[in-house]
């Protein structure tokens, strides 16, 4: 599948938002949003410029697209599945990103970022339920366990995410996770406050309405 290989740090400076896009830099002196919090290109620190209603949804939506590691043809997709089930069609969208498997197990504090999470799901480090799981935007399910294989478990980069995992903001309450067994179970739906980071959701359903 086709994927963004561009800077990471440079999606954060054009949304005007850190969006933690790789891990432990994120939270360190190290990052570029910290020292540059301004637009990139040659244009970024105009204050002045005008955006109408259609930039500020456009820009609501790649910031999601961003967020969450996905291209617009697969966001796409996500939307109109969202807006075809019952319920309103904005929490729909972000319930089924948070039940990506790449963002449940960075969620769970085994990985520092969504795209580490995607990098230890394709070299096969998990299961779901006691089944393989190599697919990073596998939709995890209600009272689905999610394990780390038994070969995976002392590696030492894993060990120090779950360490850190607190300092990340910790382990939402929708999720539980069991340190000891190197496992975590998906408890229930998250309400939309536990979803913390300042997205609005009714922007991107008003850009793919019209």
């Amino acid at each position: 599948m086709a994927r963004y290989t561009g800077a990471s740090c440079r999606m954060c400076r054009r949304e005007n938002l850190k969006l933690y896009l790789k891990g432990e830099r994120c939270h360190s002196d190290k990052c570029s949003f910290e020292r540059r919090a301004f637009a990139p290109g040659q244009h970024g620190q105009n204050q002045f410029r005008k955006t109408s209603d259609y930039a500020v949804q456009l820009r609501e939506k790649q910031k999601v697209k961003h967020m969450y590691g996905m291209l617009e043809k697969q966001f796409r997709r996500y939307f109109h599945e969202a807006d075809r089930a019952k319920g309103v069609t904005g929490y729909n969208l972000l319930a089924m990103l948070e039940f990506r498997l790449d963002n449940v197990i960075y969620r769970l504090g085994f990985a520092s970022s969504r795209d580490q999470a995607r990098q230890l799901i394709r070299h096969n480090h998990f299961q779901v339920s006691g089944r393989k799981a190599d697919i990073p935007s596998f939709q995890v399910k209600l009272g689905d366990v999610v394990s780390l294989k038994e070969k995976s478990r002392k590696n030492a980069m894993i060990q120090e995410n779950l360490e850190d995992a607190s300092r990340r903001g910790g382990i939402p309450a929708w999720l539980e996770l069991d340190k000891t067994n190197f496992q975590g179970k998906v408890m229930r739906a998250p309400v939309r406050d536990e979803i913390t980071m300042p997205i609005n959701e009714h922007l991107i359903v008003e850009l793919y309405s019209k």
